[in-house]
């Protein structure tokens, strides 16, 4: 839907449609979204839970998740009020020329070039800034959907000073068992076929290859002799 909503844009900008300004709206709204998505805390939800939040207000959630009202710098303070407005400024544009989701007069009070071209270095501007921001906030694994490369500086902690070794039982399946560097260990109880398919599939192929070989039966029989 991303991919989709970034070809309208490029699409509808190209072709001087003030429809590019919907999309460039929806770009920040789905950054903002992913931002609270991935870090806000369920306890403590700093997401709008109006059924039509306006715009400002999915920035702003965006801003407090990211901790950013909370730099007591007053030129800091000024820069994200300006993001702000950025963002306000783009829904009243959007509000005013966006033909497809308002329809208000979008074929009679046509923006100019200019005025799409500002909306969409706005949202590009938001965005670029909200992502800089979060990649340098690591999200909860527990609650993130992000994948295995975005916890880098975790990944190389846990490798250089967690234990790890494994007991194959036949029943219970594959034991893995972690030694946390303060002796705690932590049990995971898995199987081969599981362990497998989630770090090489490669690896699974081979193994489902072979296996189906030694479970066929013999198509030849030996004759009994009499």
């Amino acid at each position: 839907m991303l991919q989709h909503t970034l070809e309208v844009l490029e699409r509808e900008f190209q072709d001087d449609n003030d429809a590019c300004i919907d999309a460039a709206k929806s770009l920040v709204e789905c950054a903002c979204r992913v931002i609270l998505i991935n870090l806000d805390d369920p306890g403590r939800p700093l997401t709008p839970q109006s059924k039509a939040p306006d715009f400002g207000e999915w920035l702003s959630a965006a801003v407090r998740v990211l901790e950013l009202s909370e730099i007591r710098d007053t030129a800091f303070q000024k820069l994200i009020s300006q993001y702000n407005r950025l963002a306000t400024t783009l829904g009243d544009l959007r509000n005013l020329g966006g033909n497809v989701s308002h329809g208000k007069d979008g074929f009679i009070h046509k923006l100019s070039s200019h005025h799409r071209r500002a909306a969409l270095l706005a949202a590009d501007a938001i965005v670029t800034f909200l992502h800089e921001v979060y990649l340098e906030r690591e999200p909860d694994p527990t609650l993130s959907l992000e994948p295995y490369g975005r916890y880098k500086e975790s990944n190389e902690r846990i490798d250089r000073f967690v234990g790890c070794r494994l007991q194959d039982e036949e029943e219970e399946g594959v034991t893995a068992i972690f030694t946390l560097p303060d002796g705690q260990e932590l049990t995971l109880v898995t199987n081969t076929s599981l362990l497998l398919f989630h770090i090489d599939r490669e690896a699974y192929k081979l193994a489902q290859n072979a296996c189906r070989e030694v479970a066929q039966p013999c198509s030849e029989q030996p004759e009994i002799e009499k």
